[in-house]
């Protein structure tokens, strides 16, 4: 289709014939597999240049079927729990399988181990009660730290350095945990940091000093070296120069394995979400239109976060002629999208693409309302469209009981 837009998360629609888009059920998500493999390739470059290992994280991209196509591109998965775990391990055997968890469960955790072979431990207590089974079943141990660093602002929600974070051990507390439990560090194959979020390399150079200066003894003695997620490395104004840096610094120094566990990294602007007008409407000098497509439901980071998506040919409020401020059909009065302006007026019937769709979106979603899931369909690499997977009543059904 020809598109106007030339924003990055709108580059692959270049392969959408009108045809094609006309054809799409809405709302549906559109999973662009010529813009994973863009991705794919740039992390692939990072690792071969500088010989650290980058990790799927899937807790913000699980869509398994396109896992074959990041494949050749990835070292592996990281999990938040046995499930994404297990997920990893089912669809991608053959790659590396890293879990983080803030806290395990006893009741899960011998599962666990036959999926996972790198296990990370949120607090000295979970390393001292689950640490020496896994090193018994031969797995590679991990604590996160916190090196009480924070690097963010205005996303207090995600930063896990914040004042009281329950995420990481801070050196005040692993000293602590040592003078008791001296056999602990015995246990460390490696240690794990993750303070970023959607951030460039700078932020990263800034938090290493702060974890070489407050864990830089331990270090030598690891034979790992995590530096989580968070990382923007596929956004084009990446500094890729500084992250390679950062690598080869701490691989030379240290003489440790580099990991990097980004998940919005494999999936930026690889995904698209289509959707429908329904009725359009006013209140008072407010222009509203009601979507097919819920923010609630099917994009709940829009409100969680919360941020405005990227709309295919839409400007801010009062930059084009038009402005509409667009919402879902739910009851939650606070289910809007957000103000948006068109250079025509908008019209029942109309579709709306919305941009960087494949990352926390269907990992998240939900059927508040009784609102239908998307269906989930891959725009190829050829142009060629197809659905992955489609639900329905029974999905909704399910969750809430059984017969």
């Amino acid at each position: 289709m020809r598109v106007r837009d030339s924003r990055p998360p709108f580059a692959g629609l270049a392969n959408l014939s009108e045809e094609q888009l006309h054809r799409l059920p809405t709302p549906c998500y559109l999973l662009d597999e010529a813009q994973l493999r863009r991705n794919g390739e740039i992390l692939l470059g990072v690792q071969q240049r500088t010989g650290c290992r980058i990790l799927l994280a899937q807790k913000a991209f699980s869509n398994f079927n396109v896992y074959p196509v990041l494949a050749p591109y990835l070292a592996g998965t990281e999990a938040s729990g046995l499930y994404e775990s297990r997920l990893g391990r089912e669809e991608l055997p053959e790659k590396e399988n890293h879990v983080f968890c803030a806290a395990y469960r006893a009741d899960e955790f011998e599962e666990l181990l036959q999926y996972a072979d790198h296990i990370v431990f949120n607090s000295p207590s979970q390393l001292a009660k689950f640490g020496p089974a896994a090193k018994a079943a031969g797995k590679s141990i991990g604590l996160r730290i916190n090196p009480e660093c924070s690097t963010q602002e205005g996303h207090e929600i995600y930063d896990p350095c914040a004042p009281g974070s329950r995420l990481g051990t801070t050196r005040a507390q692993w000293d602590a945990a040592v003078a008791v439990h001296p056999e602990l560090p015995a246990l460390l194959d490696g240690l794990h940091f993750h303070t970023l979020c959607e951030q460039d390399a700078d932020a990263l150079a800034v938090t290493l000093e702060a974890v070489e200066e407050k864990f830089a003894d331990l270090l030598p003695k690891m034979q790992w070296l995590n530096f989580g997620g968070g990382h923007h490395i596929t956004r084009p104004s990446y500094a890729l120069a500084t992250l390679e840096r950062c690598i080869l610094s701490v691989r030379q120094k240290y003489g440790v394995q580099v990991y990097l566990e980004p998940g919005e990294a494999w999936a930026l602007n690889a995904g698209y979400l289509v959707t429908t007008v329904l009725d359009t409407l006013r209140n008072g000098d407010i222009s509203l239109a009601i979507l097919d497509m819920s923010a609630a439901c099917h994009t709940p980071d829009v409100i969680e976060m919360p941020y405005r998506p990227p709309l295919l040919d839409a400007g801010e409020a009062g930059e084009k002629a038009h402005t509409v401020r667009l919402g879902g059909p739910t009851c939650l009065a606070g289910d809007i999208i957000g103000d948006y302006s068109f250079d025509a007026p908008l019209a029942e019937g109309d579709k709306l693409i919305f941009g960087d769709m494949a990352i926390y979106t269907t990992c998240k979603n939900n059927t508040f309302n009784g609102m239908p899931l998307p269906p989930i369909w891959l725009l190829g690499a050829d142009g060629s469209c197809r659905e992955l997977v489609h639900f329905g009543y029974q999905d909704f059904k399910m969750r809430l009981g059984a017969k």
